[in-house]
């Protein structure tokens, strides 16, 4: 796993340096910037999740190879997951339980983008997500047979799924200028994260505000 994000620093590392060295000759189709924004992410499978928000920050490149075509790759951390709740009532027992779900990525998305005018813009592309971090956070309370019970805490679980997530973004965004823009955009997760638990792949809807330097 460090090879793969030391392989991801290094290209977006080149295309930055590459990025400065053109803007130094003057010309203007290659630029760079920062952006972050907030996360709605969920997960898929057998279970009734909720919706957990999160964030994500880092940054981009962007190739303009043409007036309406666009390349953007871009490095970013991102928090994932999803939350559920598991009540359970039977004979002599009532317990109500809730779990959190909670992932870290290093995303590379490579971006195509279409400029439908001037300012407002489609975009998809692929991503590649390495897993960073997983905790399974839990807490539940009831009674059982009259007495209550409640319980809570913490288990690291990122050993117990794929550190490689596959997946495919569509979106779109609006420049404000030649600085400032915004976007949204939604990740379908394609491959599956897990093969022990009940959630198999992400699901991911991010808001986004980019800065061009």
């Amino acid at each position: 796993m460090n090879k793969i994000i030391l392989t991801i620093a290094t290209i977006l590392a080149v295309s930055f340096a590459n990025g400065q060295e053109t803007k130094t000759d003057g010309k203007e189709g290659l630029k760079f910037g920062v952006k972050g924004g907030v996360n709605f992410a969920n997960l898929t499978g057998d279970f009734d999740p909720s919706m957990k928000v999160g964030f994500h920050i880092g940054g981009f490149m962007e190739y303009k190879v043409s007036e309406k075509f666009v390349l953007q790759p871009e490095l970013l951390f991102s928090t994932q997951g999803a939350k559920y709740k598991d009540d359970q009532v039977g004979e002599g027992f009532s317990v109500a339980g809730e779990t959190n779900i909670k992932l870290s990525y290093l995303n590379l998305p490579i971006m195509a983008k279409y400029y439908v005018t001037n300012k407002f813009s489609f975009e998809a592309g692929p991503q590649i997500g390495v897993l960073l971090s997983a905790k399974n956070e839990y807490g539940y309370t009831g009674t059982i047979q009259g007495v209550p019970v409640s319980e809570s805490g913490e288990i690291d679980i990122k050993d117990d799924l794929n550190s490689i997530d596959f997946g495919i973004n569509f979106g779109a965004g609006y420049d404000f200028n030649d600085k400032i823009s915004v976007g949204l955009r939604y990740n379908l997760g394609l491959s599956e994260i897990s093969e022990y638990y009940y959630f198999d792949k992400n699901s991911v809807f991010q808001l986004s505000l980019g800065y061009k330097f």
